[in-house]
């Protein structure tokens, strides 16, 4: 087949890397989206420490925070108690700066980069992806044909649609999420969380010395709650006057924006066919795992396909082992994070777990070490580390 190794629809947090990578390991590599960068999209932007060390080992690191300031602290403010640690520097650039370093990264490489090209189309031909359809600004219509075609659009991935992959775990939306950037709110370096009945916010610094502040309430809410966003989320920061007392001090720089999201998996591949980053599974936002799994899968996913490119495995075979990994990495975080979205009381067992978490440094720790990304739910949450929490504080 004439054509590309592998066309990459979608060039923001799992696209360009994937581009990028592949570029790298010598394969001829098309990347489109239908934006133009520098551009900003809804996101929380947060990247949590494995994030952050994926940026450094492909060599992007200072370029994509330079400007943004570190966050070493996380706390955790539930109300009776408080849980405070570092999980490792985070930060929490804006996606106007982070998607144009990786796009300028997949360029660099090697990568073909096509910014305002709209995809109209996905080519099938004998149940085998070949290529796509689309027009770039002008108008013009374009066909191009590759040996994979890697769908990184996101939740409503056109790539997804066209091949219909099997989607399981599903859960519905669980929770409205809506944030804006403030001028004069200093964080010192601070990952801010608050957990109250049916409501949460957080805040964290970023780029220009503006600060995100996110409030949510239940799905079930979102009807009732959309006619008044701007009240309903100062209401839900009400609900902690401390924290209330310094957004007066601030300045809200943007207007309030948001979304509630589905949370599923995805079989990632088929023939001639891949997905990656929310195209492939998305969970809530809440806990903000979105970027350093976008980047992950971008790691795994270039693997696979390099080994299937260069024939070195059957392309069924590395790409299986790529979503097992997927599944296995991010199956425990992805039920906590539904339960974290659920905005639900925490059941007595887990009250009394985390309140005495909170007179334990090395268990607050591996707390934020979980919601860092850095270790799975399943480990903090086992019957020997809770044993050890509980046994620490009787």
């Amino acid at each position: 087949m004439n054509g590309y190794d592998v066309i990459v629809v979608g060039a923001r947090c799992a696209g360009s890397p994937t581009a990028m990578l592949l570029a790298r390991a010598g394969h001829d590599v098309l990347v489109v989206d239908r934006a133009s960068f520098p551009s900003d999209t809804l996101s929380t932007h947060i990247v949590h420490a494995p994030g952050v060390a994926a940026l450094r080992r492909w060599g992007l690191l200072d370029r994509a925070v330079a400007g943004c300031p570190p966050i070493d602290t996380y706390v955790f403010d539930f109300g009776p108690f408080t849980i405070t640690g570092s999980p490792g520097t985070a930060f929490a650039p804006r996606r106007t700066v982070l998607d144009t370093v990786l796009v300028e990264a997949a360029r660099a490489a090697g990568a073909e980069v096509r910014e305002r090209f709209t995809v109209s189309e996905v080519l099938v031909e004998d149940g085998r992806v070949t290529g796509i359809r689309g027009h770039d600004a002008g108008g013009g219509g374009v066909t191009e044909r590759a040996r994979v075609v890697v769908g990184a659009d996101g939740l409503r991935s056109l790539v997804a649609r066209a091949v219909r992959p099997e989607q399981y775990r599903e859960k519905p939306r669980l929770l409205c999420g809506y944030y804006a950037y403030w001028s004069g709110l200093p964080m010192d370096g601070r990952f801010e969380t608050y957990d109250r009945p049916a409501r949460g916010f957080a805040a964290w610094p970023t780029n220009d010395d503006l600060t995100l502040v996110i409030a949510g309430w239940p799905f079930r809410e979102f009807a009732a709650n959309r006619t008044d966003l701007e009240g309903n989320y100062l209401a839900t920061i009400g609900t902690v006057p401390a924290f209330a007392e310094r957004l007066r001090d601030a300045r809200r720089e943007t207007r309030i924006v948001g979304t509630a999201v589905p949370n599923y998996f995805r079989k990632p591949y088929g023939p001639g066919w891949a997905l990656i980053g929310d195209a492939g599974y998305n969970t809530d936002f809440i806990t903000g795992q979105g970027i350093q799994d976008a980047f992950r899968d971008a790691e795994r996913c270039a693997a696979a396909l390099h080994e299937a490119l260069t024939g070195d495995r059957p392309f069924d075979d590395a790409l299986h082992d790529y979503q097992a990994a997927r599944d296995a990495h991010v199956g425990a975080m992805y039920e906590f994070t539904a339960e974290v979205a659920s905005l639900e009381p925490p059941p007595p067992e887990l009250q009394r777990l985390l309140a005495a978490a909170s007179t334990d440094q090395e268990a607050m720790n591996g707390f934020v070490r979980v919601a860092a990304g850095l270790t799975s739910p399943a480990e903090f949450f086992s019957d020997e580390n809770v044993g050890r929490i509980l046994g620490v504080t009787s």
